[in-house]
């Protein structure tokens, strides 16, 4: 079994926390596909209030970077 890389979980628990304000007891609580739901949810909404605006979240620009 391969470990999760330790500066992801930061920066999905950075993410949540910064979204929800939730604690870090909260989000580590959560399973890894919940949690992932949960950051892809808030990148939606995140998307579609910078396409109206239009302008991109440092969230999309680190999904770009990882889908490459």
């Amino acid at each position: 079994m391969t470990s999760y890389p330790r500066d992801r979980i930061f920066r999905e628990v950075a993410y949540l926390a910064y979204h929800f304000h939730w604690s870090l007891d909260e989000i580590m609580e959560l399973d890894h596909k919940t949690r992932h739901r949960f950051i892809h949810e808030v990148s939606e909404i995140n998307r579609k209030i910078n396409k109206s605006e239009g302008s991109e979240s440092p969230q999309q620009a680190e999904d770009k970077r990882e889908s490459t």
